[in-house]
């Protein structure tokens, strides 16, 4: 303090004291009111660097970085090849009256459900409230006409590793999709574009992502995970020793 300048009073208080605490308040308001505003942005940024990262990370070890909320990205296969309009193509085959091959245009032609529902992981993280779009499988089954020896439903994927199954009823259900859309937007490479299996009771496992085959079996075929332990029915909050709220 300068030694001309005469020091307060103990009984009376600083006359600079109340506008600096209002410029501080108000500061922090702002900062707040900027992470607000910025979250989502920052929230997408994010999970389009792990969608990338875990594209190349066949360990899966990006799945287990914080993402706020956000999805989880996973992956076993060392790379997975990249489809659009063109290149894209999903058979309906096995155990059917008329196989199938359906290009991306063909699938958007058809009639369209959207649903909204949490996602659940099986590791534990959620994404509530989120949209998915696409054909009901079982209007697919329906087109190919499926033959009585059939009991399941075997999926597989381009990248050239993942599959998964179903049972033929589960298969018909109305809150199973073969997505083309999530969170109103056209499903990207990272979130299994173009298309994935999306199957809302169950732990997202089960929603494989890339898909490229849809074969009907005689009986279930475990897929991918299921070979390495998870429960081949996998309803949430019945399965896999977790007790989850459905969705």
């Amino acid at each position: 303090m300068n030694p001309e300048t005469p020091r307060p009073s103990p009984d009376e208080p600083e006359a600079d004291g109340a506008p600096v605490g209002r410029r501080l308040v108000l500061g922090m308001l702002g900062l707040g009111a900027l992470g607000v505003a910025a979250a989502p942005v920052l929230q997408r940024g994010l999970e389009s660097f792990l969608g990338s990262a875990a594209d190349k990370d066949p360990t899966g070890l990006t799945g287990l970085l914080p993402n706020g909320g956000g999805f989880r990205y996973y992956s076993v296969a060392s790379s997975v090849p990249h489809k659009d309009e063109d290149s894209y193509r999903l058979t309906v085959d096995g155990l059917v009256d008329r196989p199938a091959r359906y290009s991306l245009s063909e699938l958007r032609a058809l009639p369209q459900t959207r649903m909204v529902r949490d996602v659940q992981c099986v590791t534990g993280w959620r994404v509530p409230d989120t949209p998915f779009e696409g054909v009901r499988l079982s209007r697919l089954l329906d087109a190919a006409g499926v033959r009585a020896s059939a009991g399941a439903v075997r999926f597989t994927c381009f990248d050239g590793t993942y599959s998964e199954s179903l049972t033929l009823s589960q298969a018909r259900r109305a809150d199973v999709l073969v997505a083309l859309r999530m969170q109103d937007k056209d499903l990207n490479h990272a979130h299994g574009g173009p298309a994935r299996l999306y199957v809302a009771p169950m732990y997202f496992y089960k929603s494989a992502k890339w898909l490229s085959g849809i074969t009907l079996t005689p009986d279930v075929r475990p897929g991918y995970w299921e070979e390495r332990g998870y429960d081949v029915d996998a309803w949430v909050g019945r399965s896999n020793g977790r007790d989850d709220d459905a969705t």
